[in-house]
């Protein structure tokens, strides 16, 4: 029997965990469901009907029932909610904003900031420190303990939407669209310069540098990292910086931030990836001043999850939202396109 716990295929990193099972050549025929309460540690029998229900356990590349006999050989893949132990989550009240809830999820719009879940270094004031206050029994993963609800995840001063599972069968179907890339997540950018065609697509290997942990490197050739898919579309070119939408195909760490650094527009006042400096015109006098007075305007990157859309668990009818650019990010829109008409 080989049971390999394989990489979740997009980097709502560790959020979930993918099994691929292999059926010894001496196995007798046994319910499928039956056999993953066997093989799978820790996996309740709700959480495995929930994952066969929502069509994330497959055999053979093929979504199988409950009743299926498990045959020699069959190759098993399934997707769980994992939510490794970071501390205990202290429920606070820090106000949300709900876009959108019903029985099984809820919409919100994430501030400039708000670091998602707890960690080092930020163990209070999280999203999910709010959801734990505001909503009671969240699905929380295969261990019962971490980030109840969370899918999916955005950094700290990135602003925008995100998908809360409300039951453990929403968290699974929104965890395999997830996984399937069926998911459609656009955001809009503000990066440095011009990009010289209006539509393109970035591709790359996205993995952790080398030198700096917190910085994520792009690899060519894929032999370190994972594959990661950007598109882009211009919105609006303004000769120093351009306002661009991205589609995310893939869900890396820093993907869009580390893809738009690659190809040399780096997102305006991104600390991390170079974006918080001067990169397109002059470094003195008023133009100077004129940059460093947005700088000082955004908490973070000019980076908005803007828009989401995803079929929903129960109904399955495909949901979309979507969502203003926050007034300070507006704002510098606004001043840059004054500037380039005025000058």
């Amino acid at each position: 029997m080989l049971v390999d716990e394989i990489d979740n295929g997009a980097d709502e990193d560790d959020l979930f965990e993918h099994y691929r099972i292999v059926a010894d050549k001496g196995q007798t025929a046994m319910r499928l469901d039956k056999f993953l309460n066997v093989h799978v540690a820790n996996a309740s029998r709700t959480k495995i009907q929930n994952g066969i229900e929502a069509e994330a356990v497959k055999v053979n590349g093929l979504p199988a029932k409950s009743s299926y006999k498990v045959k020699p050989f069959d190759i098993i893949t399934l997707l769980l909610p994992n939510a490794p132990r970071d501390t205990e989550i202290i429920p606070e009240n820090i106000p949300l904003e709900i876009i959108y809830e019903d029985d099984v999820l809820l919409l919100v719009n994430k501030p400039t900031g708000m670091v998602v879940h707890p960690a080092f270094g930020n163990w209070t004031g999280t999203l999910i420190n709010a959801l734990v206050y505001h909503f009671q029994n969240l699905p929380t993963g295969r261990n019962g303990e971490g980030r109840p609800g969370l899918v999916h995840r955005i950094d700290k001063d990135t602003s925008g939407l995100l998908v809360i599972a409300k039951t453990e069968f929403a968290m699974t179907f929104l965890a395999k669209q997830f996984s399937d890339h069926t998911i459609e997540r656009t955001y809009n950018a503000l990066i440095w310069g011009e990009p010289k065609e209006n539509k393109g697509t970035i591709t790359g290997y996205i993995g952790r540098s080398a030198k700096d942990r917190r910085v994520m490197d792009i690899f060519e050739d894929g032999s370190q990292g994972k594959h990661a898919v950007t598109h882009f579309e211009v919105l609006k070119s303004m000769r120093y910086v351009s306002l661009v939408k991205c589609n995310l195909e893939t869900g890396r760490t820093h993907q869009i931030r580390a893809h738009m650094q690659h190809i040399g527009h780096p997102i305006f006042n991104d600390t991390v990836y170079g974006g918080d400096k001067i990169l397109r015109g002059g470094t003195t006098g008023s133009f100077k001043v004129f940059v460093e007075n947005n700088f000082k305007l955004l908490p973070g990157q000019a980076l908005h999850a803007k828009s989401l859309g995803f079929v929903h668990p129960t109904t399955k009818e495909w949901m979309q939202f979507d969502t203003e650019l926050p007034e300070n990010f507006q704002t510098i829109v606004d001043k840059w396109e004054n500037f380039i008409k005025y000058q």
